[in-house]
């Protein structure tokens, strides 16, 4: 598939790509390399929280393409985005369309129960990691921590978990359908725009 571009990408300022990438990164390692439950995963999903709490702090303080004021959540300007979509409408905006905002808020929300069920599970460090009695590192153990009841059976907070992590990966392939939509739709290198040194 080729997508022609006609349009110079938008420049995304580095607090924006680095949170982008490095929860890109974490939500990769903990779904595909990591084992639930173990220290490295529950390590990861602390690094992750950090990520996300840097980014909505930044949508508060960041340069104004990156601050919540500039893509606010609202169905009726999504849908007349997508009435402007049927019409054939391209507009330029220096931040997320109406569409996108709605995506964005969806993903950080689902990953903010993916963190607070995740912590509710392993609890705040030191106590997600001890160490046993030769000194090895380990996770913590407990009923709770393992995501399950005291008959094997998945605890409420551990199905909750499985369930955003479930729906993150839904909202993860239509945010990329969405973002290669828009970048057909608009000639606007949207991924490019987000590459790391790119200006």
């Amino acid at each position: 598939m080729t997508i022609a571009l006609t349009k110079s990408p938008r420049n995304w300022d580095p607090v924006v790509k680095l949170t982008h990438w490095s929860i890109v990164a974490a939500v990769l390692c903990n779904g595909v390399f990591t084992e639930g439950g173990s220290w490295p995963h529950i390590w990861v999903g602390y690094a992750l929280a950090g990520m996300l709490v840097l980014r909505l702090l930044w949508g508060l303080v960041g340069p104004r393409e990156a601050r919540f004021s500039a893509f606010p959540p609202s169905l009726p300007r999504a849908l007349a985005h997508i009435r402007e979509i049927r019409a054939g409408k391209v507009h330029d905006r220096p931040s997320h369309n109406p569409l996108g905002a709605l995506m964005v808020y969806a993903i950080w929300g689902t990953l903010g129960i993916i963190i607070a069920s995740g912590i509710a599970m392993a609890g705040l460090p030191p106590r997600a990691v001890t160490h046993d009695h030769h000194g090895v590192e380990r996770a913590a153990q407990s009923v709770d921590e393992e995501g399950e009841d005291g008959e094997g059976e998945e605890s409420p907070l551990g199905e909750t978990h499985e369930a955003a992590v479930n729906l993150l990966y839904l909202l993860i392939v239509l945010h990329l359908g969405g973002v290669v939509f828009e970048t057909r739709r608009s000639g606007r290198g949207l991924v490019l725009a987000m590459l790391p040194g790119r200006r």
